[in-house]
């Protein structure tokens, strides 16, 4: 189907360093829907370096489920590219970097199987959905593959990070309810520091 002269894909930059939304253009037609629901030229020029997929993993979660917070040691850490491809999710990313001046503060947006828009989150951030439909079915591409030595999570329900879950009853795995918060995380050393994950992010854009 030809894309025309039209962008194929909307970028915005979000409040977070390393946080991007990218927002397809829908095309219907008596058939139905097409869209580019990942583009490596728009995404390079926003990010500065390729996405090197290593891993795709589907989820479908029933309404109130919560999966995160969860973040993986840097180096090399986990990006993710995050779409909902069935139903609505909240999706909210927390900066967990230590030194970032934005860290503990958290970016929240809906990602939706109509709008089909898409979330990057660079290495080192904290990232967390809550399915808002009776199912909800994402799509994360993944850069790293799954490590279960270097994944960490925070709990999402940390007082102080106060994250804006809706006002529905919340569904955690046992392991997301026993994570610790915020600060029991960075007490613990678990939490990677804004410099290293600069710094990795500036080797992957020498090697791009």
């Amino acid at each position: 189907m030809s894309t025309g002269s039209l962008p194929a894909v909307e970028v915005t930059p979000r409040g977070i360093e390393g946080v991007w939304e990218f927002t397809p253009i829908v095309r219907p037609d008596d058939r139905g829907v097409f869209l580019e629901s990942f583009k490596a030229s728009a995404f390079e020029e926003a990010t500065g370096h390729p996405f090197d997929l290593q891993q795709m993993n589907i989820s479908v979660s029933r309404a109130g489920t919560v999966r995160g917070v969860h973040f993986a040691e840097v180096p090399p850490g986990q990006a993710k590219y995050v779409q909902c491809f069935e139903g609505r999710i909240l999706d909210v990313v927390v900066d967990i970097r230590v030194g970032s001046p934005t860290f503990g503060q958290w970016d929240a947006i809906e990602l939706s199987s109509e709008i089909r828009n898409g979330l990057y989150i660079a290495e080192g951030l904290g990232h967390a959905f809550c399915a808002l439909t009776d199912s909800a079915t994402v799509g994360y591409l993944c850069s790293e593959p799954y490590a279960p030595t270097r994944e960490h999570g925070i709990t999402p329900v940390d007082p102080e990070l106060d994250l804006p879950w809706p006002d529905m009853e919340l569904l955690l795995s046992p392991k997301d309810e026993a994570a610790p918060t915020l600060a029991q995380a960075r007490q613990n050393g678990l939490l990677p520091t804004y410099q290293d994950c600069r710094d990795f992010i500036d080797e992957l854009r020498s090697l791009g």
